[in-house]
């Protein structure tokens, strides 16, 4: 039997719902292979993303965290990392495991993208893990395309692969 349809709603966090949020995001991150254990207290750590960039959670109608994105709203700010020129991006995307495969984390990563397009950027540009096929198959059915040229190498071996979105100048 499918999973029921889940509501929920995308807003901006509150600051109440930080420490819901960290271990949310802990979970998500925990229940894929390759996790990183030493990422941990970054992914924890929502109220520094919130103080420094705007933090965006999805909640069910009773006020419970299912996920949040840390939307990074051009290059050069704070969490930015293979954003370049007039591109936006997003960061530590997170859905509960207990809710996933109902659309939040696309919610979440559409929101990303219409604040991009209302703030008039070029695009979106997202880092990954090569061990994140389900996120991979999200950000392609958006429209991302690979771009090894951003891929970031942050320990020997261990690497980041670049999703990029462009947008249409005539849409």
């Amino acid at each position: 039997m499918a999973d029921a349809p889940l509501e929920f709603t995308i807003r901006e966090i509150r600051p109440e719902e930080y420490e819901e949020l960290g271990e949310v995001t802990v979970r998500a991150y925990a229940a894929v292979p390759g996790d990183d254990v030493d990422y941990h207290p970054q992914l924890r750590n929502v109220a520094r993303r919130a103080s420094r960039i705007p933090v965006l959670v999805a909640v069910d109608p009773n006020g419970r965290v299912l996920g949040g994105v840390a939307y990074v709203p051009e290059a050069g700010a704070p969490y930015s990392e293979s954003e370049r020129g007039n591109e936006a991006g997003f960061r530590m995307l997170a859905v509960d495991p207990s809710a996933g495969g109902r659309g939040i984390g696309r919610a979440l990563a559409e929101a990303c993208i219409e604040r991009a397009r209302t703030a008039g950027r070029s695009g979106v540009a997202i880092l990954t893990r090569p061990s994140r096929p389900v996120a991979h198959g999200l950000y392609a059915s958006l429209g991302f395309e690979r771009d090894p040229s951003r891929d970031i190498e942050y320990d020997p071996g261990r690497w980041l692969w670049s999703f990029v979105l462009t947008f249409d100048e005539l849409a």
